[in-house]
């Protein structure tokens, strides 16, 4: 099971929002940033801390069930859909909506604000937790109760072009209703397990530290 929104407090930092990247039915939590950013394993911790049947979403061809599954995630409760069609996705996802608690769905590019709005009440109507990880851009302004933008990965354990890899950090910018009505940066561990932690407060930068 993944532990997400297990705190860690620093001294002198602040403590974390309570169950900040929990699954939340009917409530819409946004994933923003580039590729590479972390966002798709982070979907899928959340996703894993849900009690039953979930589903994904892959517009791009890219989500391995391989990943899903050391990010927490059992085989026999996991649907992957590939959707590249554009126009199917909504559809596609309206649909997830309708049987499964949880949903994390790749949002295509172009897709209209409207659209996104109208899953949106369906997820609140259904009580369901729909996570959306737009491929390019985000999406509008009021529609997640936790928007969370990718702002760096950091690896520990590795520098001048040797060591080892550890455990990866994410940075994150958080922002909504789920983040206590404002902004604020937070640090995400991934030490490769499914154990996928936030860490309150921005630690300090280790003296050996690779970009990932």
């Amino acid at each position: 099971m993944a532990d997400i929104g297990t705190a860690r407090p620093a001294p002198g930092a602040p403590d974390a929002v309570p169950g900040l990247l929990d699954a939340h039915p009917g409530r819409v939590l946004a994933l923003e940033g580039p590729p590479g950013s972390g966002l798709t394993r982070l979907g899928l911790a959340v996703l894993a801390a849900h009690p039953g049947t979930v589903a994904a979403v892959d517009v791009r061809g890219w989500l391995s069930p391989l990943a899903a599954w050391e990010a927490g995630i059992p085989p026999e409760r996991l649907v992957i859909v590939r959707c590249p069609d554009r126009g199917l996705w909504a559809q596609v996802t309206a649909a997830l909506l309708e049987g499964l608690g949880a949903v994390y769905a790749e949002v295509p590019a172009g897709a209209s604000d409207a659209l996104l709005r109208r899953l949106g009440a369906l997820a609140r109507a259904r009580r369901a937790a729909l996570l959306l990880r737009p491929v390019r851009g985000g999406i509008p302004a009021g529609l997640a109760h936790l928007r969370l933008r990718g702002e760096g990965v950091a690896w520990e354990g590795a520098g001048e072009g040797h060591g080892r890899l550890g455990r990866r950090l994410l940075t994150l910018r958080a922002a909504g209703k789920g983040a206590g009505g404002m902004e604020r940066h937070i640090e995400v561990e991934d030490d490769g397990t499914d154990a996928v932690r936030v860490v309150p407060g921005l630690a300090a930068a280790p003296s050996r530290r690779a970009a990932g």
